[in-house]
């Protein structure tokens, strides 16, 4: 049975009502990789498991779980928001890019996913509220990762109609993690790094069951990932079929991270921002990756900020922040290198984005 969401989801929900204006208004800012700051840390597996009882003899290692923390360390989990919104971001997300029923089993931790999620979003609402000005309002993104499984391609390339998860399995683990998402105080959902049609399509899915139950509707914001030069998400898709597969879920904003970094990543934002009639959202890697680099990716701030900066010049986004490799340095760099430019402007779309949405 569905959970009756308490006064701070509401709450939230007005709040991030604000951002189709903020959007119009000036380029916004994501937060960076909340990973990449975790191994800064240098947290062993002692940290991971934190005080309490039931994992002080947790028979799998833990050590990399990075959702685990908002609850067995949640003082490095704020610091790393803080930082972030302390170079300017605009959003942040939460430390849930793993924390669905499904990633946690690969722990045995499955059972523990909802509170992932609770206590993730409690501590971005209370650093997001910490740094909220009227001039500066900041903004909880609830993060929705694409889990570590494929309902779109076989596990077995012997068997090419295997699959190791379904449609409804994952439609019911992202239910539970949105239900405790906007619960914790998410101002709108992100569903991420989408290497999967059909996961996102899951997981849309299942955002769309709880906003239909829960009367109220956050706005969406929706990220696929392009693996290779040939310019298509892991499923197959080119990142025009890609939108046209997920338009209809009416999102505030759609567009890509991870992967290849800004340089590659630029022809498909092009196509994005000429195709989409929403918001166009960028937040790419640091570069390829390099295990000899001090954050595993090659890009200083300088350079990333740099490369951000041309798509702004030529009107390609409304949003821009970091993925992979990323850091409070390169946010803030970012930051400072768009903030004189105009966001991409699409003034008859924001119509129709209004009429989706209220439709």
């Amino acid at each position: 049975m569905t959970q009756k969401t308490d006064h701070s989801s509401i709450s939230s929900y007005t709040k991030g009502q604000q951002l189709p204006e903020l959007l119009k208004k000036r380029i916004l800012i994501l937060d960076g990789a909340m990973g990449t700051m975790i191994q800064q840390y240098k947290l062993s597996e002692k940290d991971f498991r934190g005080d309490l009882p039931e994992l002080l003899n947790h028979p799998i290692d833990l050590k990399g779980n990075n959702e685990l923390l908002a609850i067995t360390k949640p003082e490095v989990i704020s610091e790393i928001h803080e930082q972030y919104l302390a170079a300017g971001s605009d959003i942040i997300e939460t430390n849930t890019f793993g924390a669905t029923t499904i990633a946690q089993e690969d722990y045995k931790l499955a059972h523990m996913a909802r509170a992932m999620n609770l206590a993730s979003a409690k501590l971005a609402r209370a650093a997001c509220d910490k740094y909220s000005t009227p001039e500066k309002p900041r903004f909880v993104a609830g993060a929705v990762g694409p889990t570590p499984k494929t309902a779109s391609i076989s596990p077995d390339v012997n068997d090419p109609g295997a699959r190791n998860v379904d449609f409804e399995s994952l439609r019911k683990a992202y239910y539970e993690q949105v239900e405790a998402l906007v619960e914790g105080g998410a101002d709108l959902l992100l569903v991420e790094t989408i290497f999967d049609t059909l996961n996102a399509k899951a997981a849309i899915f299942a955002i769309d069951e709880y906003f239909e139950n829960s009367k109220q509707r956050l706005p969406l914001m929706i990220s696929g990932t392009v693996t290779d030069a040939s310019g298509r998400i892991l499923s197959g898709q080119t990142v025009e079929a890609f939108w046209n597969s997920l338009r209809h879920a009416k999102p505030l904003m759609f567009g890509l991270n991870c992967a290849l970094g800004a340089t590659l990543m630029k022809p498909y934002i092009a196509e994005l921002a000429k195709i989409c009639d929403v918001a166009v959202s960028c937040y790419p890697n640091a570069g390829l990756p390099n295990p000899m680099s001090d954050t595993g990716f090659d890009e200083t701030p300088d350079i990333t900020s740099h490369l951000l900066e041309d798509f702004s010049k030529d009107g390609l986004v409304n949003l821009v922040g970091g993925c992979c490799g990323t850091t409070p340095a390169h946010i803030a760099a970012i930051a400072k290198a768009v903030q004189n430019y105009q966001p991409r402007q699409w003034a008859a779309k924001w119509n129709a984005y209004k009429e989706l949405v209220s439709e």
